[in-house]
């Protein structure tokens, strides 16, 4: 328990350094001077974006959900989303942590069964993770290319990010081939979990959700290729988003830096931080002065990126808490 506090207070204590670094680095004059810049239909149009994003995001676990025989209202689908991205940004890691709550509303709410929902939230969570990787590779490369990465940290970087992008690749391509990975990792530890009632039937919950993920992708191969699309379609208007903010604020960037500067974002998401407290202020700062901009525009395009994630993520958990009621 005492480590458990300590873990906690010391990636608070990297929180509040980060911030406290930032602060000094920026003038918070600068931040509201250049913030006031900002027009109403500019921050309309950011708005537009992020929902189109939202809803492709949404769609791909619809699309899952719907080949396994059930069809959600896109709108209640797309809250049910939000109230998982509402836990997951408010706990530590940004990546994990929603998902039970996404399986819980759909069985709940709409009386899908637990395995399907976890196999539909497993196959989601799996192909966010692909695409998330998989960009953040192409970033790393990109900003290795442009020569702002010495030689020795540009292979780390690049051997990290092609690691993480293994995962998800290797997974799917077990379900692909018929294999239960997950349900086989916990089956080799069933005997020291009969002390718990439960474990046989979660491994067994779990063997049922994967071999009907294996069904869907070897029965399905185009619907699975869509959700692909959908995935890439989503990064493609989040990428539009985020270098439309960055012109209106006023930074004249280039594609490549565009690039740079988001691959900056996504690797400070992936401090065990909420919602990347702290790192997601130091890394646009730091990028923006990197490639030749003014920092205050790195810290107010985070502060804008911040403000949308704490609004969309406080909606997502009175989603859940209305429907859970």
């Amino acid at each position: 328990m005492r480590r458990k506090k300590g873990v906690v207070w010391l990636l608070w204590l990297t929180a509040v350094l980060l911030l406290a670094l930032v602060l000094r680095t920026v003038p918070l004059t600068a931040v509201l001077e250049t913030l006031r810049g900002l027009t109403w239909w500019q921050i309309g149009i950011l708005v537009v974006l992020n929902g189109v994003a939202l809803v492709w995001l949404t769609g791909r676990w619809w699309l899952m959900l719907w080949g396994m025989g059930w069809r959600l209202p896109l709108a209640m689908a797309v809250g049910h989303r939000l109230a998982a991205f509402g836990v997951s940004y408010f706990t530590p890691g940004p990546h994990f942590g929603g998902e039970p709550v996404q399986v819980l509303l759909a069985e709940k709410v709409h009386g899908v069964p637990r395995h399907t929902a976890v196999s539909a939230v497993s196959l989601d969570k799996s192909l966010e993770l692909l695409v998330n990787f998989a960009f953040l590779l192409f970033g790393v490369l990109v900003t290795w290319r442009a020569g702002l990465l010495r030689a020795s940290m540009g292979e780390e970087a690049i051997g990290l990010a092609g690691g993480l992008l293994l995962f998800p690749m290797v997974y799917l391509a077990a379900l692909w081939g018929g294999r239960r990975p997950l349900a086989g990792a916990f089956g080799l530890m069933q005997p020291m979990g009969k002390r718990w009632g439960w474990y046989g039937t979660a491994v067994n919950a779990l063997t049922a959700s994967e071999e009907q993920a294996h069904q869907l992708c070897r029965r399905s191969p185009r619907l699975f290729a869509l959700a692909l699309l959908f995935s890439a379609a989503s990064w493609l208007v989040l990428l539009l988003e985020y270098g439309l903010m960055l012109t209106y604020l006023g930074a004249a960037l280039s594609p490549v830096q565009i690039i740079v500067a988001l691959t900056a974002m996504r690797l400070a998401y992936l401090l065990p931080l909420p919602g990347g407290l702290g790192a997601l202020e130091a890394s646009q700062v730091f990028a923006l002065e990197l490639l030749g901009a003014d920092p205050a525009i790195g810290l107010s395009a985070s502060l804008l990126i911040r403000g949308r994630d704490v609004a969309l993520g406080l909606v997502g958990l009175w989603w859940g808490w209305r429907m859970m009621r």
